[in-house]
């Protein structure tokens, strides 16, 4: 192995500088070293008055730098050292007596940005090393100086326990003795020599529990249970419960759940409920509650507040149990400026670009990474890989996939760099996506991503080999400002709007898409889906009650963040628990069972999900008729009985309203928002019969009566039904 040991000093002026806390590599110094006359043991004991090595001899002081040293014409079998001082006496393994840990394979694939597995070497790690029970810690920091390991183990005192500089920016060291739940940071010297202030470990699995910002020694990760994955996920049915775990159920005192608690409640409500998957809000360990998880330091660590993470194990099985795959929001595209975070993580710009022009967000005030820099998308790739194959989730929801792929996102003409060919695309970006969906499409197949992508940037769910960005859906924002500026009109200005109704359909099979109400809709001042509607009580929840049958009618996967499955009347508060009492009143536990109802037939009908990106699923019945603010279309998959969804969104009733039919004979009418068991005002007819007059283009129809504010749903029966 390559020394890093300077020829031209003296043992003297080593000892000082490791004294100092100026040794760059005291692995080379320090320890057991063989020389020309025998065996070299030098230790380091701060505050000791004198040293001798475990039933051996003593070791001479080297003045009062701490450093002991004794030559030995054999190699000795003990590794401890006995120490005396003021204080009394103590004994500690000799770290700097073990071996390297990192293999040369380690190295190569870390320099050329491939080791997809980072998590397993790099990080802390609890092993017997050298027949020895310790923690191995490894980082990488390329120009650091120098870089140890600090923790109420060593006094938080850098010159106890120096990590050993390896090849491709690589440190590491072996801290004997010590176990699971040790708090610990990097303290690193700078390329200029500076001491920079600790850093949490960027590999870390757990953290301590804000405001406290150490990283803490995990417990070895237990082998998850394989995840069920969604094979053909454009076929299936999927509906998204989306959770802010912190504020969905809140425990004594308002503290957040733990995840074992969760576990318990969380994942029945949900499969009760008829959704086929939870969506967690970002669970990395992050330093401010009012991020959401938004602005992660711990890629790799699930969050304190929840317990300890070793636990959150239990909540991905509980999901599973419950017949529910699991999916993680993960941002790869930005970073907080926290002081022990990944800013400046070796003394320059590492993981960000050098460049604020781009390497700062200005709406969030945090770091771009680095996209070019094949470390930095290793240690990302590594990130998404390690949620789904170390814990066994099911996906993962891509945030901020716009401001990733956009230099100029958010900035003003001169406050961003266009690239090479003078663009304002980030081709590095745009490169690493492709590297992403590609890795988890080889290496975990059946895991899901989704692109929470707010642009009209093409291809972005067309496979990567094809041009496209490989991603299995994309969040259609547009259909929810769309749809959701519609609702919040007056009936009577509805009709001049109608295009804001019926425009998602033009672009509907564009991309594989997912309807998202999501907490985005809900936060920052927007209200609740409930509180943007106009009217009085009754109409209101009207109103609601046909929209979400419009959502669950209208071709795309399904996703609704907590709280407006039962119609939460206020906005969302991160701080505290949803208002579950407001859930018990009957207008709110009628929205519950439409949702889930909603969520019943749109898996158990084949013709409102089994075509849900592909334009052979719909087809028009009415999207035109603005002044009756109504809308019908035909929702249909091969070898199924097709379905037609009927909506009127105006104040006034539509009496004897005439619609083409598909196909003759019988329907039944499967849904009705009006139903009283949602809360309305009672059903029509069960079933109708489709007569011989042409509408629509269709040479059949039927005529119906729809009261104000609501959906039907109608499936064709065969005779011999």
């Amino acid at each position: 192995m390559t020394s890093f040991r300077r020829p031209d000093l003296t043992e003297m002026e080593e000892a000082r500088l490791v004294a100092g806390g100026r040794h760059e590599a005291p692995h080379d110094f320090l320890g057991l070293h063989e020389d020309g006359e025998g065996w070299a043991l030098r230790a380091f004991a701060p505050g000791a008055t004198a040293a001798r090595l475990e039933g051996g001899p003593a070791l001479r002081p080297l003045d009062e730098t701490g450093v002991f040293v004794s030559r030995l014409p054999e190699r000795p079998a003990a590794r401890t050292i006995m120490a005396e001082g003021p204080s009394g006496a103590w004994s500690f393994p000799c770290p700097y007596r073990f071996g390297p840990l990192l293999g040369a394979l380690d190295e190569h694939l870390v320099g050329e940005g491939t080791h997809l597995r980072l998590w397993e070497a790099l990080g802390a790690h609890i092993r017997n090393h050298e027949g020895v029970a310790g923690v191995a810690f490894a980082v990488w920091a390329p120009r650091a100086r120098r870089v140890s390991v600090v923790g109420d183990f060593n006094a938080w005192d850098g010159r106890r326990n120096v990590l050993r500089r390896r090849g491709a920016g690589l440190w590491e060291a072996f801290v004997p003795g010590l176990e699971a739940g040790a708090r610990y940071k990097f303290e690193l010297l700078g390329p200029d020599g500076a001491l920079l202030p600790p850093k949490a470990d960027p590999l870390g699995r757990a953290a301590d529990l804000r405001p406290g910002d150490c990283s803490v020694v995990a417990p070895p990760l237990a082998a998850p249970k394989l995840a069920p994955g969604t094979p053909e996920a454009r076929e299936r049915p999927i509906s998204i419960y989306e959770v802010h775990l912190a504020s969905w159920r809140r425990g004594p005192g308002g503290r957040p759940l733990t995840w074992d608690e969760l576990a318990e409640a969380l994942p029945p409500y949900a499969a009760a409920m008829g959704f086929t998957h939870i969506e967690a809000l970002p669970i990395m360990e992050h330093p401010f509650d009012g991020s959401w998880g938004y602005q992660p330091v711990g890629l790799f660590a699930p969050t304190r507040r929840h317990g300890p993470p070793e636990r959150f194990g239990r909540f991905v099985e509980a999901c599973a149990e419950a017949g529910l795959g699991l999916i993680l929001d993960w941002v790869p595209a930005h970073f907080p400026e926290d002081a022990h975070g990944l800013v400046r993580f070796d003394g320059a710009p590492l993981y960000e670009y050098a460049d604020p022009r781009e390497g700062a967000h200005p709406d969030w005030g945090t770091l771009v990474y680095d996209f070019g820099r094949p470390e930095v998308r290793n240690f990302l790739l590594a990130s998404a890989l390690y949620w789904v194959k170390a814990h066994g989730v099911d996906g993962l929801r891509v945030d901020a996939v716009a401001a990733m792929l956009y230099r100029d996102h958010s900035r003003k003409p001169g406050e961003w760099l266009p690239n090479v060919h003078g663009g304002r695309e980030n081709l590095e970006a745009e490169s690493f996506i492709r590297m992403l969906t590609e890795m988890l499409a080889r290496e975990a197949p059946g895991a899901l991503l989704f692109a929470e992508e707010s642009s009209a940037w093409p291809g972005v769910t067309a496979p990567a080999m094809e041009g496209g960005l490989g991603f299995d859906f994309k969040w259609n924002m547009g259909w929810a400002h769309d749809t959701l500026r519609y609702m919040s009109l007056d009936p009577a200005e509805r009709p001049a709007n109608h295009r804001d109704i019926a425009f998602s359909f033009h672009y509907a099979f564009s991309e594989a898409f997912v309807l998202a109400l999501s907490h985005d809709e809900v936060a920052a001042g927007k209200g609740s889906v409930l509180g943007r509607i106009p009217g009085e009580e009754a109409a209101r929840f009207a109103q609601l009650r046909a929209y979400y049958a419009f959502m669950w009618a209208h071709p795309g996967k399904k996703l609704m963040f907590m709280g407006q499955e039962f119609g939460q009347s206020t906005a969302w508060d991160d701080a505290a628990a949803l208002p579950w009492d407001e859930a018990e009143a009957p207008a709110h536990a009628g929205i519950a069972r439409l949702v889930a109802d909603l969520n019943r037939l749109y898996a158990a009908e084949p013709a409102l999900h089994e075509l849900d990106a592909a334009r052979d699923g719909f087809s028009w019945i009415e999207g035109g008729a603005a002044e009756a603010a109504a809308i019908a279309f035909v929702r249909q998959a091969p070898g199924a009985a097709p379905l037609m969804a009927l909506f009127n969104f105006s104040d006034a009733p539509l009496t004897g309203w005439r619609f083409g039919a598909p196909t003759p004979g019988r329907w039944r009418r499967i849904l009705e928002t009006e139903s009283a068991r949602y809360g309305g005002t009672g059903s029509g007819p069960e079933i109708a019969e489709a007569e011989a007059e042409p509408a629509h283009g269709f040479a059949q129809s039927l005529a119906l009566d729809l009261p104000p504010f609501s959906a039907v749903w109608l499936r064709h029966e065969e005779e011999d039904r």
